[in-house]
């Protein structure tokens, strides 16, 4: 029989092979050889012993892969399954490959450790690409395989390739192991199919405290609370003891809900499950009851835990400054720094923030020698928090001292100082940073002039954005294309279309195209259609080529005016004449214009004759034409086909249940309803900005939150008198709610635009301008009684509503009443 030899070459060590070795591989060696063993079983076993225990870095790995191909026992597929498994828990994933495609017919396990591997390493797509290798090779593949294809899928978001696997598992009858079921329930959650992970909850056979957890912690974080906590209540009823991430899911459903009372009894079965000492559950305790505003039980819980971790101490600090206790949070960190425990970035960021909240600067300053001594002081994030809270103090030279002495800057540390300049009403030295800036080379993105714009008006935006506007011309940046194309931005977003047109009309030489295309976006904004089109050809007629972006914006201002025929004619030349190939953007803004013309047939047509699958943006126009002209049945057909495309988008069961009820079919309403709320799908609620003085105020439909509601809602009242005897005629079809006329009546007085819209003309001077910013569109009826109003108390009102401006003057709409 041949002895086994070891051979050495390959490393070519100097002196040889026991200097790579372990004492324990050499003692191997030696009564390996001694004994004569030939039996590959044996020398098999013996490799696998030394692969489960000593392969502790690459060098002695690849020794023992040495040894292996030395004595012909590399074709054996376990051991190469644990060789496979220790390369990549080196993290060197390439030798595991290597090691893998010696084998032209894998087993399953072999395949196994190799996607395990590259899935431990993150190697998410070559995890993929090796399922799917095995399912094309016809390799058997079982839950093991696919519990990691999940998780790749995760990985990468990749919600497709998830649902592939997924079919694979049950293809193969493997869908019921709990492990795998775990998977597919994060996976499905990760993806908000969260009545879908349920069923697949259900229908496993077993299911461990894991399969819980997914299933609780899946509830909690799409916010189904009460199915997190009746799930919870399963689980004690069954007898299945919950694990420390059962109950810290539980507690953070508490904090979600706000409920306190339920909280404490959670609190009370930690200590019953004896989990009185765990780390974890402690510091979810201390964030839940600091969160609930109970500063006083959170500090209990901290108090009584034997063992703190940085986390819980992170909690309990981050707890004193949610309550403004910024002091006792400060007093914390103290006592923390004294009792030998370190600190991160975490801690003193909800520090600076804290003190940045009550302009604590002296406690500032404490937070802030304490970063230098630590030397976290060359840390970019918290550098900005350190700017941000001496500019909210007003310690100006503080926040300059600091940015001058960092030695890394980046165009964040530059915007972060221009915006304390700017809050704090010094824009001209803000300007002078910002020439600095430019001189030093650092590159403005977008963030820092726009930054810098809105900082500098201080919530006053016009006012101040013109101040800033000012200093660009003085320092001589008013003229730079990117500037200019913000400011026509900014101007036409404050509803001063006038002044875009002079920014737009001293750089209109420029050759930018993105300086045109943010004019006629600014037309299109305010229904300015005509306008438009004359940038657009004014553009064209200078030798200017129209990009994308441009053909998206002039035919989206047609749509805002209803020039039909002009918008198709445009759509048309866009390829013929610009070679431009339409995209989905395009056709869902022809789609949009026709709809809103009445022409929904043509529309129609328009999407089956898209030369690729049309996707929700088209449908979604076409589906709100249907609604506006109350088309049924091709709403119906077309919110099927959406349904198909994004089952879980809310808007598109919203469309669908505003056009039955406006057909008055509420059993139709209900039913879209239901299913909303089966899926867990939400409406995007209403509401209304308006900036008065200094501060924004939010207002939402029927909203009586504010201090002063009883008198807005008086004064309503008192609109409405005055309306009404003007000739106004409640327009009762903007109410989708089976209900009857006069609770109608009340509900339209209840939306958010009037309150805000009441709110601004009792604390505004008589006369002046009022400016509402919308997140929806605005219904019929208060674009009507807006009119109305306009001219009774003799004031304007702009109105940005999700669509566009609407300038109300005198009874009249700069829409025309076509929106």
């Amino acid at each position: 029989m041949p002895s086994l030899h070891f051979h050495t070459r390959i490393f070519n060590p100097k002196p040889p092979f026991r200097l790579i070795h372990s004492y324990t591989l050499r003692t191997f060696t030696t009564s390996f050889v001694d004994a004569q063993f030939t039996q590959s079983t044996f020398i098999v076993s013996r490799f696998l012993w030394l692969l489960q225990e000593y392969p502790h870095g690459l060098l002695h790995a690849k020794s023992i892969h040495a040894q292996i191909i030395t004595n012909s026992v590399s074709k054996d597929q376990f051991l190469a399954t644990k060789l496979v498994k220790a390369y990549c828990d080196l993290g060197h994933v390439g030798n595991a490959r290597h090691v893998f495609d010696q084998f032209s017919q894998p087993k399953t396990i072999l395949c196994n450790a190799m996607v395990g591997g590259y899935l431990r390493n993150e190697w998410y797509s070559e995890t993929l690409e090796l399922f799917k290798m095995m399912g094309s090779c016809n390799l058997a593949i079982d839950s093991y395989t696919c519990n990691y294809a999940l998780k790749a899928c995760v990985g990468l978001l990749d919600y497709e390739m998830g649902r592939e696997v997924i079919r694979k598992a049950v293809e193969k009858g493997v869908e019921s192991d709990r492990f795998l079921g775990s998977s597919m329930i994060n996976f499905l959650v990760k993806f908000s199919s969260i009545d879908e992970a349920r069923r697949v909850f259900d229908a496993m056979p077993e299911r461990d405290v894991v399969c819980w957890n997914s299933m609780i912690g899946g509830y909690v974080q799409t916010h189904h609370f009460n199915e997190a906590f009746g799930l919870f209540f399963d689980m004690h009823r069954l007898g299945i003891r919950p694990s420390q991430v059962t109950m810290a899911s539980i507690i953070q459903a508490c904090i979600e809900t706000r409920n306190l009372k339920l909280g404490k009894c959670v609190h009370g079965c930690v200590f019953g499950l004896g989990m009185g000492y765990d780390v974890l559950v402690l510091t979810s305790l201390v964030d839940m009851y600091s969160k609930m505003g109970d500063v006083e039980s959170a500090q209990l819980v901290f108090v009584s835990m034997p063992i703190r971790n940085l986390v819980s101490w992170n909690a309990m600090i981050s707890g004193f400054v949610q309550n403004g206790l910024v002091r006792e949070a400060v007093g914390l960190f103290q006592r923390l720094v004294v009792s030998g425990g370190g600190f991160d970035s975490g801690t003193v960021v909800s520090l600076l923030q804290g003190c940045a909240q009550t302009a604590d600067l002296d406690g500032g300053k404490i937070i802030h020698g304490c970063i230098y001594r630590k030397g976290l002081n060359s840390n970019l994030i918290l550098s900005t928090a350190i700017l941000d809270l001496y500019s909210k103090c007003g310690a100006l030279k503080q926040a300059s001292f600091v940015f001058d002495r960092m030695k890394v800057r980046n165009v964040i540390t530059w915007t972060a100082m221009l915006v304390g300049l700017a809050q704090n009403g010094h824009a001209e030295n803000a300007l002078k940073l910002f020439s600095q800036m430019q001189e030093e080379g650092v590159v403005a993105n977008s963030v820092t002039l726009v930054s810098l714009i809105h900082s500098c008006a201080h919530m006053g935006s016009l006012k101040k954005g013109r101040s800033v506007h000012a200093h660009l011309i003085r320092h001589g940046y008013a003229f730079d294309v990117v500037n200019m194309t913000a400011l026509i931005d900014m101007y036409a977003k404050c509803g001063k279309i006038n002044s875009a047109e002079r920014v737009f009309s001293t750089g209109s030489i420029s050759r930018d195209v993105i300086l045109w295309n943010s004019m006629i976006t600014g037309y299109g904004m305010h229904g300015h259609g005509h306008q438009a089109v004359g940038v657009y050809r004014k553009m064209i007629k200078e030798g200017l080529k129209p990009n994308q972006t441009t053909f998206v914006a002039v035919l989206t201002a047609c749509n805002h005016s209803g020039l039909v025929e002009e918008g198709i004619t445009l759509f048309h030349r866009m390829e013929r004449e610009h070679n431009i190939r339409p995209s989905e953007k395009h056709y869902a803004c022809i789609v949009d214009l026709l709809g809103r013309a009445n022409r929904l047939e043509e529309a129609e047509g328009i999407v089956k004759q898209i030369p690729f699958e049309a996707g929700s943006v088209v449908l979604e126009a076409l589906l709100s034409g249907c609604r506006t002209h109350k088309n049924i049945d091709m709403g119906v057909q077309t919110a099927d086909k959406l349904l198909h495309l994004d089952s879980m988008n809310p808007g598109i069961y919203v469309v669908l249940s505003n056009i039955y009820a406006e057909a008055s079919r509420w059993d139709a309403v209900n039913y879209i309803r239901g299913l909303m709320r089966t899926r867990g799908l939400r409406k995007t609620p209403g509401y209304s900005l308006i900036e008065v003085g200094n501060q924004v105020y939010t207002f939402f439909a029927g909203d009586d939150s504010h201090p002063n509601w009883a008198h807005i809602h008086r004064f309503l009242e008192s609109l409405r008198l005055e309306v009404e005897a003007s000739g106004y005629v409640p327009d009762t079809s903007c109410v989708l709610r089976d209900v009857d006329e006069p609770m109608k009546v009340k509900l339209l007085w209840g939306h958010s635009e009037r309150l805000a819209i009441a709110f601004g003309l009792l604390n505004t001077p008589a006369g002046s301008l009022i400016r509402i910013t919308k997140n929806l569109r605005v219904c019929t009826d208060c674009h009507a009684v807006t009119k109305y109003i306009s001219k009774i108390v003799k004031r304007e009102i702009i109105v940005r509503d999700a669509n566009r401006f609407h300038h109300f003057l005198d009874g009249k709409c700069s829409c025309n009443d076509y929106w």
